[in-house]
C-alpha cells in the first residue's frame, strides 16, 4: 500500500518523521539503503521504526487528540464578539472565497521544484523573484506572467498543467486541490451540519474524490480507509475510535504536512466569529490523515480564518491561531519565531529570504514551514490584500497553498468589496473543482450557500445555549 511512491522512498521518509517527532533515528537512513527494494526487509524496519519511543529529552508536547490539545493551548478569546450586519457578513463570505481563488492562482503557475524545493544556485524565493523580474513585472502586481526571461536565463520554468492560471490566460479559477477541499468543507457541513467525525470524512472523499485527486498523506488515509472498513459494508466499525489510528499513520510519513492545513477553510467558515469551533471542526477533518504537527496547522488556520470575519488586527489574528493549538509544540515555536521575523523584516524580500533560511530543514510542502509563512506574510502585510498573497507567494515552498490561505483570510477581514478589482475581476466568478455540481459554480453561489451553513450553524448553537 506505497500509494504514488514506492515503498522504500516511503521509508526515506519515515525516517525523516520518526526523527522530527523526537525519536532517535540514527543508522535507519542506512539500513533502509541496505535493503534497497527488498519488501521484507523494508517491512522489518518499519515496524522497528514504528515502536521507536520519543528521547526523554525531547522538548515538545504533542498530543493528537482534541481535549489533550485543548489542555495544552494557552489562553484565547474561543468566541469572539461580531457585529456585522447581513450584507456585511455576506460581503466577507464572497471576500474569503474570492481571496482565496486570487491566492490560489498566482501561486498555481509556481508550483514546481524550481520554486518550492529552489535549485543549487538559488533558494525557491529568489527564483520567484527572478521569473517575475524576467518578465518585467517586479515587483509582484498582478498573476504571474507566462513568459519570462528566466527561463533561458536561468532555466526556470512554470507549471505546464496550470497555465490556465497565468496572468494572460487567467479568465476563471481552475481546479485545485486547494479549491477542491474548500467546496468539500463546504459539503459536509450541508450535509452533516455539526454532526460528523473522522470516519465521515473518510467517506466524503470515498464518494466524492478519484484517488487521483489525492497526494502523499491524504493518498495513504485514503487506501487505509479503503482497508479499514472494506468488510463493513459502507459502515462504521465498531472500532473506529482505535481504527483511526492505524488509517492515518499506517505507511504514512507525510502526516505532518501541509495537506491537512490546506483543508481548513471550508470548516472555518461555517464557524466564523467562533475560532475555538473552527479549530475543533478542522481536527475533526485533519485527524482523519494526520497527527500532532498535521493536526495543528489545521487547527491554526482555522482558527485565524474564522477569526478574521470579525477580527482586523493581523497579529491578532495569529495570536488568536495560536490559541487553539498546543503552546509548546513545534508549530507555536516556529510561528512565534516566524512573528518575530515579520515584525523586524525591513522589506519583502528581506522577510521571505529569513523565514526560507529558518525554516528550510522541512520539506517544501510540511506543515511548519508554510505556516510560518502564511503567518509572517499576514503580519508583514498590515492589513494590504496585494502585499498579503504576494508575500506569501514570494516565498516558494507550497506557493499555491500559502497564497489560497492567506488570500482566504485577507478576503475574510476586508470583504469583497474591499478586493483590488485587477485580481478578481479576471476570476470572471467562477471556480472549476472537479467535483459533480461544482465544476464550474460561480465563487458568489460558493459563498452563498457558505453564508447559509453560517446561519444554520449559528442557530443551532443559540438554540443549545452553546
Amino acid at each position: 500500500m506505497a500509494g504514488w511512491t514506492s515503498l522504500d522512498e516511503l521509508l526515506k521518509k519515515e525516517v525523516v518523521q520518526r526523527g522530527q517527532e523526537g525519536c532517535e533515528v540514527d543508522g535507519y537512513a542506512e539500513k533502509v539503503a541496505a535493503a534497497g527494494t527488498d519488501e521484507a526487509q523494508l517491512m522489518s524496519l518499519y515496524n522497528e521504526m514504528i515502536a521507536l519511543p520519543i528521547r526523554s529529552d525531547f522538548p515538545y508536547e504533542e498530543p493528537s487528540e482534541l481535549a489533550d490539545i485543548r489542555a495544552l493551548r494557552p489562553d484565547g478569546p474561543r468566541k469572539l464578539s461580531d457585529s456585522p450586519d447581513e450584507a456585511q457578513w455576506q460581503d466577507k463570505f464572497y471576500g474569503a472565497w474570492l481571496g482565496r481563488s486570487a491566492g490560489c492562482a498566482l501561486g498555481k503557475p509556481l508550483e514546481v521544484w524550481h520554486y518550492m524545493g529552489g535549485t543549487e544556485s538559488n533558494p525557491g524565493w529568489r527564483n520567484v523573484q527572478l521569473w517575475f523580474e524576467g518578465a518585467d513585472a517586479w515587483p509582484i502586481r498582478g498573476y504571474t506572467p507566462i513568459e519570462s526571461r528566466a527561463e533561458k536565463e536561468h532555466g526556470l520554468s512554470l507549471a505546464s498543467a496550470s497555465m490556465k492560471s497565468t496572468r494572460e490566460k487567467i479568465r476563471f479559477m481552475e481546479t485545485d486541490d486547494d479549491i477542491r477541499y474548500t467546496v468539500l468543507g463546504l459539503i459536509m457541513l450541508e450535509e452533516k451540519g455539526l454532526n460528523f467525525d473522522s470516519f465521515d470524512i473518510g467517506k466524503l472523499w470515498h464518494r466524492r474524490l478519484a484517488y487521483r485527486q489525492v497526494c502523499t498523506a491524504e493518498t495513504q488515509a485514503y487506501m487505509n480507509f479503503t482497508h479499514a472498513t472494506s468488510h463493513q459494508k459502507g459502515q462504521r466499525p465498531d472500532n473506529w475510535d482505535t481504527r483511526k489510528d492505524w488509517v492515518r499513520t499506517y505507511l504514512n510519513p507525510y502526516r505532518e504536512w501541509i495537506g491537512a492545513q490546506i483543508r481548513a477553510d471550508g470548516f472555518a467558515y461555517g464557524a466564523a466569529g467562533n475560532p475555538e469551533l473552527a479549530a475543533e471542526l478542522a481536527w475533526r477533518d485533519a485527524s482523519f490523515s494526520h497527527v500532532k504537527n498535521g493536526i495543528y496547522g489545521e487547527m491554526f488556520c482555522a482558527a485565524m480564518i474564522a477569526a478574521a470575519f470579525v477580527e482586523s488586527d493581523p497579529e491578532r489574528i495569529v495570536r488568536i491561531g495560536l490559541s487553539e493549538i498546543p503552546r509548546n509544540c513545534r508549530l507555536a515555536h516556529d510561528i512565534e519565531q516566524a512573528i518575530s521575523i515579520a515584525k523586524e523584516a525591513k522589506d519583502q524580500v528581506q522577510l521571505v529570504d529569513r523565514i526560507w533560511e529558518a525554516f528550510k530543514h522541512y520539506h517544501p510542502v510540511h506543515t511548519n514551514n508554510n505556516a510560518a509563512l502564511v503567518a509572517a506574510s499576514i503580519i508583514f502585510s498590515k492589513g494590504d490584500f496585494e502585499t498579503a498573497i504576494a508575500t506569501s507567494v514570494l516565498g516558494g515552498w507550497d506557493t499555491d497553498c500559502n497564497g489560497a490561505t492567506v488570500g482566504s483570510i485577507m478576503g475574510a477581514t476586508l470583504g469583497a468589496s474591499k478586493l483590488p478589482a485587477n485580481w478578481t475581476q479576471p476570476l470572471n466568478d467562477t471556480l472549476y473543482a472537479e467535483l459533480i455540481g461544482f465544476h464550474p459554480i460561480s465563487i458568489s453561489e460558493c459563498a452563498k450557500r457558505t453564508y447559509e451553513v453560517f446561519r444554520s450553524i449559528r442557530a443551532s448553537l443559540a438554540a443549545s445555549g452553546a
